[in-house]
């Protein structure tokens, strides 16, 4: 009864440690304005995400500038001049190539807005002073920069509309001054389950600080309550592992499946590379947390009585009693610190360990390289141990 109890604790925490990392990363998006700003400013500068807000802003300007009337205006211009009527009816023929021209202009105009590093900035501002909009997104209320609606989450690039006026006017095309203000919002997630996704995401996100303390406690028990301790703890680290390789393959086809429902008209590349900033983060967090799975299941196989573990041990004790012999025997005195690392050579263990788990669990969102780090201290830590300690007298 306790083996299967203990079992059964430490496969729900390694399912509940598969929730707990995409908690916390909901957590940190919604709560952390500077998570959040970290993870949609690289796509200011995004070839991919460019070129769609500079299609998006391209159409709104053209379609809002009167080519019809500048025609007639150009028309009404000859003829005050005294063009022969032949030439002016050449005139208004020029809708068609006039439109063509203004659309290349304004393009061009839009890219180098877009492409410029002021448009860097002003994205990153933007996103921060509409941070808090992101909480209305995600429980449904629209308003602000940022909107959910129609299962849409969308950002309104009206200011972007604003500067490419202000140039096609500096450019000398001062028709661009007449075009009204222009709202239009550049989609970053659309899709008919969004609706779902944001009702899950809100739950996940009012457990993102609990419930990554629940996990530990849940595998702590479970690893307690086994006969055989050392091998529960193998098992639940193994079963973290086991479950961030799930996640990741998830997100993987996850983004398949988004991209293959896109709307009909929407920009794939710029989708894709939305999806990937999004989940970038999610992404580490998966990796630092498997990677510490895998240290603690590696941890707890070398401390066992396998022939492996052993004969590591052993090899590696054998080396470091060697260079303290040698340091010995030129003089090095270990003395009141030898006999105190010998005494207490358990506890000192102990608080390496402690000191590491605390520095992991303080950390602000670690990364697969804090982990890593992490464990390589804790292994020179062990090793200085071993060197100081002289052995009985």
């Amino acid at each position: 009864m306790r083996s299967l109890g203990s079992a059964l604790l430490i496969i729900l925490a390694s399912v509940l440690a598969l929730l707990s990392v995409v908690a916390v990363w909901t957590n940190s998006i919604v709560r952390d304005t500077d998570r959040y700003v970290a993870t949609v400013a690289p796509l200011a500068s995004d070839p991919d995400i460019q070129q769609a807000i500079t299609t998006r802003v391209t159409n709104a300007v053209v379609q809002r500038i009167d080519v019809d009337g500048l025609v007639k205006e150009l028309s009404d211009a000859a003829a005050e001049k005294g063009v022969p009527p032949r030439a002016a009816g050449l005139i208004d023929n020029l809708t068609g190539p006039i439109t063509s021209g203004l659309k290349e202009l304004v393009s061009s105009t839009v890219s180098r807005v877009v492409t410029s590093p002021a448009f860097e900035t002003a994205w990153t501002n933007a996103n921060r002073r509409a941070h808090a909009a992101v909480d209305k997104a995600l429980t449904g209320q629209a308003g602000g920069t940022v909107s959910l609606k129609n299962n849409q989450v969308a950002i309104d690039i009206g200011p972007v509309v604003e500067q490419v006026k202000e140039r096609l006017v500096d450019s000398g095309f001062a028709a661009a001054a007449r075009i009204p203000e222009v709202k239009t919002d550049f989609v970053v997630v659309e899709g008919d389950s969004v609706g779902k996704i944001k009702s899950y995401l809100r739950v996940l996100e009012i457990l993102g600080t609990w419930l990554p303390v629940i996990t530990v406690l849940i595998a702590a028990a479970g690893v307690f309550l086994a006969t055989h301790r050392r091998r529960a703890l193998i098992g639940a680290a193994i079963g973290v592992l086991v479950a961030m390789i799930v996640l990741g393959v998830v997100l993987t086809v996850f983004r398949a499946v988004y991209l293959d429902h896109l709307p009909a008209g929407a920009n794939e590349d710029a989708a894709g590379s939305i999806y990937d900033a999004l989940v970038r983060f999610l992404r580490s967090g998966i990796r630092a947390v498997g990677a510490l799975a895998l240290v603690t299941a590696l941890g707890a196989f070398f401390v066992g009585p396998s022939r492996p573990a052993v004969f590591t041990r052993h090899f590696l004790g054998t080396g470091i009693g060697a260079g303290r012999d040698v340091a010995t025997s030129a003089g090095m005195r270990l003395g009141a610190v030898g006999r105190f690392t010998h005494r207490y050579k358990r506890w000192i263990g102990v608080v390496i360990l402690l000191v590491a788990a605390i520095v992991l669990f303080t950390w602000n969102y670690p990364t697969m390289a804090v982990v890593i780090w992490t464990a390589v201290i804790v292994l020179i830590a062990f090793a200085i141990r071993e060197f100081l300690d002289p052995g009985p007298a």
